[in-house]
């Protein structure tokens, strides 16, 4: 029993310390005056009696009521009930109101700003009664207050004192639970209290659910989550009262938790800086104050009366999980808005559900309830026990609950876990022997409710008003109420005015009444009846705490694994392997198990499978199962977080000091060393709760037995499950019982409720003697955790932390398997925290770290004082024995013999290839390619692969095997010639997942054959090695002299120093004649130039050659050699061996120059002639020694004019057409200012030689004009071929459309033709250019504007309109000035190409893409198709990468610019001259391919040798400079011109295959040589550096072999027979190499590698004209194939080898009866050599077949030639209606594309003139009714569903998607539509007569009216400026006017030069033109006679001329258009 209240205050204002009517508050009595023992006075009360602060008032206010809850010292709740009233006072003011407050009495903290009171005579001064008690019985407060003051208000006769003494000393309230009590207090009173049933629950009334009324379902939450997670939060109202509910009810939501922050329900206005406090706080102000409280930055502040929240934005606010959260909602929803669900009928039912405000409160409270008994489901099973007795310690496993719950990532259950509340929760309800109240209940039963409610759902409601009537029930037990009869005052009484104040009571008198009812109380609590009443009200009995579900149970959390049996099956498997032994077996399924333990069951049942094998308390293991066990353990690991929620680090924790390897006699390694590296093991919480786990096993062991024998009635009632989710999963292998006992046992709680519940009946010797055997389990365990902590704390290599570096690279063998496990290689790295300390300081922080955790331990388990300093005590020294240890363990792991690693593979070399540095163990890592990752393709996984990396002499070769274990017994070999490297770079750290290892040090290196290598070396090899290995790339990628490449040293051993290179080229020289020969030579005071060719055969020459030895290479980077004098010419026999050379060899083909068996040779004499002014490399040092020019030219002349070409290589002729005998030259660019522009720049400079050299060049042009047949044949003519069969615009309007050709047969257009027969189009396809103008009639019209614009055009228009013969047309419409001679040059240079005095030449500028162009596209491409690392983004695809790197666009601008050469040559018979950049990039390309195109010879294998030898060798192409090969390139980056060539033939032979007679492999074959440097031939820049070398001489003498001894069967290898042959280097000196094209030759007569079998070469249409649309064009495979099994197979002897060997092992092995069934991966092998064609196939066994009988195999030439072609009459293709169209069209296409190269550079040329190209287009939607093709991709647009784009300008036509890609520059000139056309053939009807000769006959003129655009001037018959006035605003404008009577219009321009017509008015329409009056607002300065009107049917148009006579004749010409 306890008293009502403790204290009865009367608090009143403070008149001594006022100031203008502010004061503080007074105790003025208080009863009892002395402190109650147990309860003491709580001081500061009379600052909550006012919580505005103490002020008079002018009015009289209404007495108030309210509650101030105060917390004293030990956190119990006061409760403070007011009663305020007024007293009435009299004022006299002392002094002037103003002066008052000024001085304000500093003891009174003014919070807000001083009311400005005015001083009445009388004021009111408030006075309070306060009630303070320790119960919360607010209601009879309010009462026993209410009574005092109407008692003292109306004057009822009954003593105050005793009403005082009565409350205080008389009433006893019995404890909850407890019976109802009655009472009065004297003044004529009832009253009744009415304790709750259980003390736990709390009461409410009705609060809850004014709060929500307050502030809605979601602020309420979200109030309740900002409670739940420790935020401030704060209330403010006008209500006290309000204050106290909301604080109350928010408070109670908690249940079952308890809120232990600061509670302030109201705070007065002076304290409000309390706000400010860090702790979190529930507070309640008045609103008045809520400005000053509205800028706290981490407060949520709920307004109460506006029902609103204000969360700050720092304030971070985790919300209920959901679904919990929505649950909740909706649950409220269901309560609180029942009217929600019929809100919608259409006959809402009449009785909606609502209940009274107290049991909706229950109701809000117990879904609140059910919320939280959701979210602790399965608490009960993490509590852990570690003392039962004196006391019960629980401590609750926090991340067993999060892990378990699948709740790691929630916020708030985290938040919750940590919080005061769950802490003092677990104290509370941890018990597992207590008193249960109403949660018990529901958290046990709540399982079973979910599943009901799962079922039904209206049993939701049901549950819950369940619920909420045991709340209600708990607040109000008796179902009788009980009338009270309080007396209270009338109503206004306190409005009296002479109301005397409250009287002084006797505190003597109310102590009596005190102490008489208290005695009295005591009495009567001796008394019988009493005490019998108070027995009904004994606790609640203690009984064993409902466990609830097992958190295992939980059904929400069970994360379905898919197949998980299968899994740990394999995982099971695996680890039984590993301890039999089988450690191949283990590794095969080792990557499957590391996959599994991704899921935690499969980590868990990793650690059960592990601690199997561990018998007694170590497991020694050898090396290898050491490591893969430590590996498993390292994986298990790494997927879990620090708080280590499934328990994985807790199980692993005995293995870790169990598993062990024997170093050596007595140093053991333990498992820890090597898995310390995890973040878990420096996470306290971890150690904390795993040493936990392990003392409630200790103390379970300790009273199972007894637990067993002293209640065997235990198990019936006991629900049986283990207490934490670890105890489920037992691991430990101490106490491993049966499942079946397991099952028995019961759990921690349970022994520990018994334990509890006998604890009284235990004599207390017993007693004394379980405490202590409890606490030295606890001291034993901790002592075990102490050692254990320390062994993973502090690293292995603690005491070598100082030589941290080497160690990185020693490591490797301490660990003695092949995948070296991270264990080792990364504890330098382990996360301890300590990286940089050393081992002293690592030891402290480790003591310190432990000691920490012993004293948090001990503490909380209560170990004795003794025993605690004992373990501090034992710390140190542990760690220093510990630390010693590891010493010796660390020195002997790193004696360990090396990790069994596989065995180093010897690739296999070429002759002469020899190894420069031994293999450095390497493992080469998966790049971007999808070879390297087959794994999506379904194969192996090749890569990583582990092996070495060789370096030769020639190559950098990677051979090894695949780490995964099932890719194992393959070989994975890369190799590239180190010559090829063109980027080497470091990779930083790469993490092997498949050996779970960090390698440190690694390289990648790019190769220009398109290979890549990610290498990661192993740890054994030391950074040195690295570096070593990367400056030898570095030697030989660059050597100090040519002859160091392997084509030249591959045999002969050279010194690394150079030689002084006079002695070195000596040693070139190969008799002894020849020394004496230089000997006389140096008598005669020659200087020496050992190699070169001139002075091995012939005499020395003239002093000027010592100039050559003095150029620098700078001189020849700069230009011609202007200043030396020419030599004599070269004697004869020099001459005779030049001859020889493979260029020459081909002109005489050709017939440029005469042999001397040519009958011929008097004729061809005269044209040309083989000039040998270059043969001293004087004028040119990159051109070859003899060069063709026309005969007419003079050497003299070549010497004056060639300084006007850059490098003075000027065009030169290297092909000419064998039927238009059009030639082809190739040169280099003028120089960039023209000699004319320098003329006229420096007058002064002039001399006669500067004249003279531009004059020889204008002579060499006019030479080179005179010689072109076309010219001589047409010298006067206007060029204006009609249908001449060499015109380009033949055919061209027949070919416009396809269509035309319907009307002819293709037989009929084949005959009257006999040109088509030579140039083979019908063959052909076409190809187009990007950058298109238009369809035909865009470049028809340009024409008459370009620069070679005809003057008879004028006529040939006047003439069109009357003929009807399609021939004049074309020959009108098509005109354009054909040249003798193109000269194809760069824009730059079109001044310095205008001195060409001849009409007959035509400078056409093109685009083309230079070097630069190509290096960066190159290396875009490289990055495409070899990509470093794999990337998924969609920028980055492929195909993406291969278009922005644009290869393909400059294959094409070759390809179209190729193709326009082709047409010049061929169709229109003009000589091209090619003059480009320097003349040996671009210009050999274009050249190169041209040529292939047009001459069949070139795409045979002989032909093909010859072209490149004339063009890319002899011609200079600077194959060292591009290829990087000499050191002064090596800055420049690798330029890949030759490839680029290469590539292009390969497009063309895609689209030919037939044309060919070498396959594609002999150009991937080339490309890859061509920088291999394991030939002579690409090592040079040009032939000069040949001749120096002695290579040219060698190479001539091949040359004059005659073709009997070509033809010498070479099969024998030998090589002698070619001088130049590997053997030939052998007899002395150095070894001049092997040309690439010998190579081929003679592998080429020994098997078909480079034949291509479908070669059948067409002779009647040689020439080809392949498409190069970018969708034509394809990337080629040599980019992108990858064959790991061998090398590249470019170097075919190694191939062989490798086969070889492979056959050798296999028959080693016996593998006799092989099966003849292979599997082919993708990127491993080769497939065409494992898949063969059938020709190969059959050939191959053709041969085979012949050994095996023992005959002579024949040579595959002579078989394949005796094979018969089948008759070809199945095989021709019959000429069909299509065939013809498609030939026509490819034509056209190709036509098309030259036409437009030309144009494109014409309109440069006009650009000029007439800024044509400054305009972009305007493109509108237009519907073209015709078939129509989009000028940019040449598809078709057609119909009206395709709607095209079409600028209204131009007219160009294209697709919508293609405007982007379209030239931005519009001509502004009209095309020409295509209806013309259509209607030529509707006009024709199908008539086949009226064709004839390809042209279809016309039928009226009217066809043409179209094709006119209106701004040329011919069609122009007047025209001028003239003011038009507006229509609308009848403005004047002045405009441009043209009469056009052609088109009969009159158009108008907004200016002169405009090209885009703004309208027109159709003549035919003006009815007349009459003078006019002069309008209002004229122009200024007219006529009043310049007026005319033109009347039209629709209306008048008002102009007005520029004067009068302007005027009359406009009129006059209009008038007589009309008629």
């Amino acid at each position: 029993m306890s008293r009502l209240a403790d204290y009865f205050v009367i608090v009143g204002y403070d008149h001594e310390k006022e100031r203008s009517g502010i004061s503080s508050g007074i105790i003025l009595q208080r009863f009892p005056e002395k402190d109650w023992s147990d309860t003491p006075f709580i001081e500061g009360i009379e600052w909550f009696c006012q919580p505005q602060g103490w002020a008079l008032s002018t009015e009289r206010q209404e007495p108030r009521f309210f509650v101030s809850v105060l917390t004293d010292i030990d956190a119990n709740r006061h409760y403070c009930a007011c009663l305020c009233f007024n007293e009435t006072v009299s004022i006299t003011p002392s002094k002037p109101v103003d002066e008052e407050e000024d001085n304000v009495d500093s003891d009174a903290p003014l919070v807000r700003p001083l009311p400005a009171i005015c001083h009445h005579s009388i004021m009111y001064a408030p006075k309070c009664l306060v009630l303070v008690s320790r119960l919360d019985y607010i209601e009879t407060f309010k009462n026993c207050l209410g009574i005092i003051y109407t008692v003292y208000i109306e004057n009822v006769g009954v003593p105050l004192e005793t009403l005082v003494g009565n409350i205080l000393g008389c009433i006893q309230v019995p404890p909850p639970g407890g019976p109802q009590v009655r009472f009065s207090i004297g003044a004529g009173d009832r009253q009744a209290l009415q304790p709750p049933i259980s003390p736990s629950l709390p009461v409410t009334h009705t609060s809850v659910n004014l709060l929500f009324h307050q502030l809605g379902i979601r602020n309420v939450l979200v109030l309740f989550c900002a409670i739940m997670t420790e935020h401030k939060i704060l209330f403010h109202s006008k209500s006290y009262n309000r204050l106290t509910e909301a604080c109350r009810a928010l408070t109670a939501l908690m249940y079952p938790f308890r809120y232990t922050h600061v509670y302030i329900p109201l705070l007065p206005a002076a304290l409000v800086e309390v706000l400010s406090t860090p702790t979190p706080f529930i507070m309640g102000v008045h609103s008045s104050l809520k400005s000053e409280v509205a800028e706290l930055m981490d407060v949520i502040i709920a307004d109460l009366d506006g029902g609103s929240i204000i969360v700050p934005d720092g304030v971070s606010l985790p919300l209920l999980p959901e679904p919990l959260l929505t649950n909740t909602q909706e649950a409220l929803s269901l309560i609180l808005q029942p009217e929600l669900n019929f809100a919608d009928h259409a006959f809402p039912p009449l009785a909606i559900r609502a209940p009274q405000g107290v049991m909706l409160d229950k109701e809000i409270r117990s879904v609140f309830m059910r919320t939280f008994s959701q979210l602790l489901q399965g608490y009960r099973s993490c509590l852990t026990l570690i003392r039962i007795h004196p006391k019960p310690v629980i401590t609750f496993h926090k991340a067993a609950f999060l892990g378990e719950r699948n709740l790691t990532d929630c916020d708030f259950t985290t938040r919750v876990l940590d919080s005061m509340f769950f802490t003092s929760f677990v104290a509370e309800r941890g018990s597992p022997w207590r008193p249960c109240d109403v949660w018990d209940e529901l958290y046990s039963n709540l399982g079973e409710l979910l599943k009901g409610e799962g079922q039904d759902t209206r049993l939701l409601l049901t549950h819950i008003q369940d619920l909420a009537q045991q709340l209600y029930t708990n607040e109000n037990p008796n179902p009788q109420s009980y009338a009270q009869k309080i007396p209270v005052p009338p109503e206004g009484a306190f409005a009296r005015i002479h109301q005397p104040p409250l009287p002084s009571i006797d505190a003597q008198q109310v102590q009596c009444i005190i102490e008489e009812g208290l005695s009295r109380n005591n009495l009567k609590s001796s008394d019988n009846i009493l005490r019998i009443r108070l027995q009904s009200l004994r606790p609640i009995q203690p009984r064993i705490v409902p466990m609830g579900p097992h958190i295992s149970n939980l059904s929400e959390n069970k994360n379905i694994v898919s197949n998980s049996a299968r899994k740990l099956e394999v995982l099971r498997n695996c680890v039984n392997c590993i301890f039999e032994n089988k450690i191949s077996d283990a590794r095969k399924t080792f990557p499957a198990v590391l996959r599994a333990l991704q899921s935690k069951q499969a980590r868990l049942a990793l650690c059960n499978e592990l601690s199997q094998h561990v018998i007694g308390n170590k497991a020694m293991l050898e090396h290898q199962q050491f490591d893969l066990v430590v590996r498993l353990m390292n994986c298990a690991l790494q997927d879990d977080s620090t708080m280590d929620e499934y328990g994985v680090a807790y199980a692993l924790l005995p293995l870790a000091t169990a598993f062990c390897r024997k170093l050596c006699t007595g140093v053991i390694q333990f498992a820890y060393t090597c898995i310390q590296d995890h973040a878990v093991w420096q996470n306290q919480q971890f150690w904390e709760s795993a040493f936990y786990q392990d003392v409630q096993k200790d103390i379970k062991a300790l009273y199972l037995p007894r637990a067993d024998s002293l209640a065997p009635r235990m198990h019936s009632e006991l629900i049986l499950s283990p207490t934490s989710p670890r105890e489920s999963k037992d691991y430990s292998w101490q106490n491993r019982r049966s499942v079946l006992s397991q099952v028995q046992e019961p759990s921690a709680l349970e022994i520990a409720a018994e334990q509890m519940r006998i604890w009284n009946s235990i004599d207390p010797e017993k007693q004394k003697e379980l405490i202590s055997s409890e606490e030295s389990t606890m001291y034993s365990q901790a002592i075990h955790y102490a050692n254990r902590m320390v062994s993973l704390l502090i690293p292995l290599d603690i005491g070598n932390k100082s030589s941290k570096q080497d160690h990185l690279f020693d490591e490797e063998r301490a660990s003695n398997s092949i995948t070296n496990s991270v264990a080792e290689s990364d504890s330098v790295d382990a996360e301890s925290g300590f990286e940089d300390q050393d081992s002293g300081e690592t030891g402290t922080s480790v003591i310190r770290l432990v000691s920490r955790f012993i004293d948090k331990v001990c503490n909380e388990g209560g170990v004795s004082r003794e025993h605690i300093r004992n373990l501090h005590q034992m710390v140190p020294g542990v760690v220093h024995i510990h630390i010693e240890t590891l010493e010796a363990v660390y020195r002997e792991s790193k004696r360990l013999p090396p990790i069994q690693k596989p065995k180093i593979l010897t690739p296999n070399l070429l002759g002469g290839e020899e190894l420069i540095m031994d293999g450095l163990r390497v493992y080469l890592l998966p790049d971007g390619r999808e070879e390297s990752s087959t794994i999506n393709l379904g194969g192996p996984i090749l890569l990583p692969a582990e092996g070495a990396i060789f370096l030769t002499n020639y190559r950098i070769i990677f051979k090894g095997i695949p780490c995964d274990s099932f890719a194992c017994e393959q070989i994975v070999v890369r190799s590239f010639p180190v010559t090829s490297l063109t980027k080497e770079k470091k990779v930083r750290e790469q993490y092997l997942s498949h050996l779970n290892q960090w390698l440190q040090e690694g390289l990648q290196i790019r190769s220009c054959t398109f290979q890549l290598m990610k290498l990661a070396f192993d740890d054994e090899v030391t950074p040195e090695n690295v570096d070593a290995f990367r400056k030898l790339i570095h030697k030989i990628r660059h050597p100090p002299d040519v002859f160091h490449h392997f084509a030249f040293s591959g045999q002969v051993v050279v010194s690394q120093t150079p030689l002084h290179k006079g002695k070195e080229k000596n040693a070139t020289l190969k008799s002894f004649a020849k020394k004496t020969l230089l000997k006389t030579a140096r008598k005669a005071g020659f200087k020496q130039k050992a190699t070169s060719k001139r002075q091995k055969m012939s005499l020395p020459p003239p002093d000027d050659y010592n100039h050559d030895d003095d150029l620098s290479i700078d001189d020849y980077e700069s230009g011609p050699l202007s200043n030396i004098t020419p030599p004599p010419a070269t004697d004869a026999k020099t001459l005779e061996r030049l001859v020889e050379r493979s260029y020459v060899r081909d002109w005489q083909r050709l017939g440029l120059c005469n042999t001397n068996t040519s009958p011929t040779a008097k004729q061809t004499a005269e044209q040309f002639r083989l000039t040998t002014v270059n043969s001293m490399y004087m004028m040119c040092r990159s051109y070859p020694a003899l060069l063709i020019v026309p005969a007419p030219v003079t050497d003299e002349s070549i010497r004056k004019f060639c300084r006007c070409y850059r490098q003075g290589r000027i065009p030169a002729i290297t092909w000419r057409h064998p039927r238009t005998k059009a030639l082809l030259l190739r040169g280099a660019g003028y120089h960039g200012k023209s000699v004319m522009g320098m003329l006229k720049s420096h007058p002064s400079t002039t001399t006669s030689t500067d004249t003279t050299s531009s004059c020889e060049q204008e002579k060499y042009i006019s030479a080179l004009v005179s010689s072109t047949p076309v010219f001589a044949l047409r010298q006067g003519g206007g060029w204006t071929m009609s249908d001449s069969s060499l015109s380009i615009d033949s055919l061209l309007l027949a070919a416009e459309d396809p269509l035309s050709v319907l009307t002819l047969t293709p037989e009929m257009a084949r005959r009257p033709n006999p040109f088509n027969k030579a140039m083979g189009t019908l063959g052909s396809s076409g190809g187009k250019g990007p950058k298109n103008f238009g369809r035909w009639g865009s470049l028809k019209d340009r024409r008459q504007n370009s620069q070679a614009s005809l003057n008879n055009v004028q006529q040939s228009r006047a003439n069109i309109r009357h003929s009807t013969d399609i021939d004049a047309t074309a020959e009108g419409v098509h005109t354009f000035q054909k040249a003798a001679l193109y000269i194809l040059g760069e824009k730059a240079q079109m001044k310095g190409a205008k001195i060409e005095c001849s009409s007959m030449t035509d400078f056409i500028p093109v685009e083309y893409y230079d070097v630069r162009h190509m290096k960066t596209s190159f290396k875009k491409l490289m990055r495409a198709c070899v990509p470093s690392s794999h990337t998924v983004e969609p920028e980055q695809s492929f195909y993406r990468l291969i278009e922005n790197s644009e290869w393909l666009q400059q294959l094409q601008n070759i390809m179209q610019l190729s193709g326009a050469v082709v047409d010049l040559l061929d169709l229109q018979g003009s000589t091209v001259a090619i003059c480009l950049e320097d003349g040996w990039d671009v210009t050999a390309q274009v050249a190169s391919v041209a040529q292939i195109c047009l001459d069949p010879h070139y795409r045979t294998l002989e032909g093909f040798r010859a072209l490149v030898e004339k063009e890319w060798i002899g011609f200079g192409h600077r194959f060292s400079y591009r290829s990087n090969l000499n050191a002064n390139s090596q800055a420049s980056g690798f330029a890949p011109t030759f490839l680029q060539f290469l590539d292009v033939v390969h497009q063309i032979q895609k689209q030919f295959p037939m044309a060919f007679e070498f396959n594609d492999y002999y150009l991937r074959f080339l490309a890859y040589h061509s920088v291999s440097c394991r030939f002579r031939t690409f090592l040079f820049d040009c032939e000069l550096e040949r001749v120096e070398c002695g290579v040219a001489a060698v190479e001539d003498k091949r040359g004059s072999l005659t073709s009997h001894h070509k033809s010498v069967d070479t099969c024998s290898d030998d090589e002698g027979v070619y001088p130049g042959g590997r053997m030939a280097g052998m007899s002395s000196g150095t070894n001049l190499g092997q040309s690439v094209f010998d190579y081929i030759e003679k592998q080429h007569a020994r098997n078909p590698i480079f034949f291509n079998f479908m070669y059948t070469p067409d002779f009647e249409h040689p020439v080809l004209r392949p498409q190069s649309h970018l969708a034509c064009l394809e990337v080629w495979q040599y980019y992108l194939d990858e064959e790991l099994s061998h090398e590249p197979s470019y170097d075919p002897e190694i191939i062989l080898m490798d086969t070889q060997q492979e056959e050798e092992a296999e028959a080693a092995d016996g593998i006799s009866n092989k099966s003849r069934r292979k599997i082919v991966s993708m990127g491993y092998d080769n497939v065409s050599k494992n898949v063969p064609d059938a020709f190969t196939h059959l050939l191959e066994e053709i041969h085979r077949l012949e050994t095996e009988m023992g005959h002579l195999p024949q040579k595959w030439k002579m078989l394949w030639e005796k094979l018969e072609i089948p008759t070809s009459d199945s095989l021709t293709r019959h000429a069909s209606f299509s065939t013809a169209l498609v030939r026509s069209h490819g034509r056209l296409v190709h036509k098309r594309s030259t036409l437009e190269i030309l144009m494109r550079g014409k309109m440069v040329g006009a650009a000029e003139a007439a800024l044509v190209y400054s305009h972009p287009h305007r493109f509108e939607r237009y519907n073209y009714t015709t078939l129509t093709y989009c000028d940019h991709c040449s598809s078709v647009l057609w119909g009206p569903v395709k709607t095209g784009m079409r600028c209204m300008d131009c007219g160009y036509s294209c697709h919508e998607k293609c405007i982007e890609r379209v030239p931005k520059n519009c001509t502004k000139y009209k095309s020409v539509t295509d209806s013309s056309i259509n209607q030529t053939i509707s006009g024709s009807g199908g008539d086949n007569g009226s064709v004839s000769s390809g042209s279809a006959r016309q039928t009226s003129s009217q066809q043409f009216y179209d094709q006119f655009s209106s701004n040329v001037a011919e069609n122009r018959t007047h025209e001028g400026f003239l003011y038009k006035r507006g229509a609308l605003l009848k403005g004047w404008k002045q405009r441009w006017f043209v009469l056009d009577t052609i088109k009969h219009q009159l158009r108008y321009y907004d200016s002169m030069i405009d090209s885009h017509c703004k309208g027109y008015i159709d003549l035919a329409e003006v009815m007349s033109v009459t003078p006019a009056q002069p309008a209002p607002g004229p122009p200024k300065k007219t006529d009043d006679k310049s007026f005319f009107d033109l009347r039209t049917s629709r209306r008048t148009y008002n102009f007005c001329a520029v004067d009068a006579t302007t005027a009359q004749e406009w009129i006059e010409k209009l008038q007589a258009c009309l008629q």
